[in-house]
Protein backbone atom coordinates (compact mmCIF):
# COMPACT_ATOMS: atom_id res chain seq x y z
CA UNK A 1 0.00 0.00 0.00
CA UNK A 2 3.42 2.63 0.65
CA UNK A 3 3.93 3.55 -2.47
CA UNK A 4 6.74 6.27 -0.87
CA UNK A 5 7.62 8.22 2.15
CA UNK A 6 9.25 11.35 2.48
CA UNK A 7 10.77 13.90 5.48
CA UNK A 8 11.96 17.35 5.20
CA UNK A 9 15.49 17.98 6.52
CA UNK A 10 16.75 21.86 7.53
CA UNK A 11 20.28 21.58 5.91
CA UNK A 12 20.00 20.14 2.48
CA UNK A 13 23.69 19.49 1.70
CA UNK A 14 24.57 18.28 5.31
CA UNK A 15 21.74 15.73 5.32
CA UNK A 16 22.10 14.69 1.24
CA UNK A 17 25.73 13.70 2.73
CA UNK A 18 24.53 11.49 5.49
CA UNK A 19 21.89 9.69 3.25
CA UNK A 20 24.33 9.61 0.34
CA UNK A 21 26.37 7.28 2.95
CA UNK A 22 23.91 5.39 4.78
CA UNK A 23 21.71 4.28 1.76
CA UNK A 24 24.93 3.69 0.08
CA UNK A 25 26.02 1.03 2.37
CA UNK A 26 22.36 -0.39 1.58
CA UNK A 27 22.89 0.16 -2.35
CA UNK A 28 20.51 2.59 -2.80
CA UNK A 29 21.78 6.03 -4.47
CA UNK A 30 19.41 9.16 -4.97
CA UNK A 31 17.60 8.53 -7.86
CA UNK A 32 15.83 11.43 -8.93
CA UNK A 33 16.20 15.34 -7.71
CA UNK A 34 13.24 17.39 -8.90
CA UNK A 35 13.91 20.87 -11.08
CA UNK A 36 13.02 23.63 -8.56
CA UNK A 37 10.72 25.35 -10.56
CA UNK A 38 8.26 22.23 -9.02
CA UNK A 39 9.37 22.40 -5.70
CA UNK A 40 8.60 26.26 -5.11
CA UNK A 41 12.66 26.62 -5.34
CA UNK A 42 13.16 23.91 -2.31
CA UNK A 43 15.83 20.97 -3.43
CA UNK A 44 13.65 17.70 -3.44
CA UNK A 45 15.46 14.01 -3.99
CA UNK A 46 14.59 10.66 -3.76
CA UNK A 47 16.21 7.46 -2.92
CA UNK A 48 15.86 3.78 -4.34
CA UNK A 49 17.67 0.61 -5.41
CA UNK A 50 14.77 0.38 -8.58
CA UNK A 51 12.99 3.82 -8.10
CA UNK A 52 12.72 6.39 -5.83
CA UNK A 53 11.37 4.95 -2.26
CA UNK A 54 12.42 7.82 0.03
CA UNK A 55 12.79 11.70 -0.52
CA UNK A 56 13.82 14.28 1.07
CA UNK A 57 12.79 18.04 0.87
CA UNK A 58 14.57 20.93 1.56
CA UNK A 59 12.47 22.41 4.84
CA UNK A 60 10.65 25.29 3.97
CA UNK A 61 8.53 27.64 6.03
CA UNK A 62 4.97 26.79 6.67
CA UNK A 63 5.57 23.11 5.70
CA UNK A 64 4.02 21.28 8.32
CA UNK A 65 5.30 19.02 10.35
CA UNK A 66 7.89 17.38 7.30
CA UNK A 67 6.21 13.76 6.69
CA UNK A 68 4.90 12.83 3.28
CA UNK A 69 3.49 8.98 2.99
CA UNK A 70 1.78 8.46 -1.00
CA UNK A 71 0.00 5.00 -0.85
CA UNK A 72 -0.21 2.92 -4.56
CA UNK A 73 -3.93 3.61 -5.97
CA UNK A 74 -4.63 0.91 -8.49
CA UNK A 75 -6.25 3.29 -11.13
CA UNK A 76 -6.41 7.05 -11.74
CA UNK A 77 -10.48 7.50 -10.50
CA UNK A 78 -9.25 5.65 -7.10
CA UNK A 79 -6.74 8.45 -6.87
CA UNK A 80 -9.76 10.75 -7.55
CA UNK A 81 -11.46 9.21 -5.39
CA UNK A 82 -9.34 9.47 -2.75
CA UNK A 83 -8.51 12.97 -2.84
CA UNK A 84 -12.58 13.84 -2.77
CA UNK A 85 -12.89 11.44 0.20
CA UNK A 86 -10.09 13.36 2.17
CA UNK A 87 -10.99 16.69 1.33
CA UNK A 88 -14.63 15.88 2.36
CA UNK A 89 -13.57 14.37 6.10
CA UNK A 90 -11.62 17.37 6.69
CA UNK A 91 -8.52 17.49 5.10
CA UNK A 92 -6.91 20.29 3.13
CA UNK A 93 -6.01 20.23 -0.49
CA UNK A 94 -2.36 20.21 -1.55
CA UNK A 95 -2.41 19.44 -5.20
CA UNK A 96 -5.37 17.90 -7.22
CA UNK A 97 -5.67 15.26 -9.14
CA UNK A 98 -3.54 14.82 -12.16
CA UNK A 99 -0.14 13.78 -14.17
CA UNK A 100 2.88 14.90 -12.81
CA UNK A 101 5.26 14.30 -15.66
CA UNK A 102 8.29 15.90 -13.74
CA UNK A 103 8.04 12.74 -12.03
CA UNK A 104 7.51 10.29 -15.22
CA UNK A 105 5.47 10.69 -17.77
CA UNK A 106 2.30 8.61 -16.12
CA UNK A 107 2.93 10.00 -12.81
CA UNK A 108 -1.06 10.71 -11.80
CA UNK A 109 -1.27 11.73 -8.28
CA UNK A 110 -3.37 13.97 -5.61
CA UNK A 111 -1.97 15.49 -2.38
CA UNK A 112 -4.09 16.32 0.66
CA UNK A 113 -2.64 17.83 4.09
CA UNK A 114 -4.43 15.26 6.89
CA UNK A 115 -5.79 17.25 9.85
CA UNK A 116 -2.27 17.77 11.79
CA UNK A 117 -0.42 18.89 8.63
CA UNK A 118 0.86 15.93 7.12
CA UNK A 119 1.53 15.52 3.37
CA UNK A 120 -0.90 12.36 2.28
CA UNK A 121 -0.84 11.50 -1.18
CA UNK A 122 -2.34 8.74 -3.51
CA UNK A 123 -0.24 7.90 -6.50
CA UNK A 124 -1.11 5.57 -9.97
CA UNK A 125 2.04 5.07 -11.73
CA UNK A 126 -0.40 3.20 -14.90
CA UNK A 127 -1.66 4.94 -18.01
CA UNK A 128 -5.12 5.82 -18.36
Amino acid sequence: MIDHAGICVTDWLRAKAFYDAAFGALGATMLQQVPTEFTGGAHVGGYGREKPDFWLREHSEGAGPGRHYAFTARNRGEVRAFYDAALAAGGRDNGAPGLRPHYHPDYYGAFVLDPDGNNVEAVCHAPE
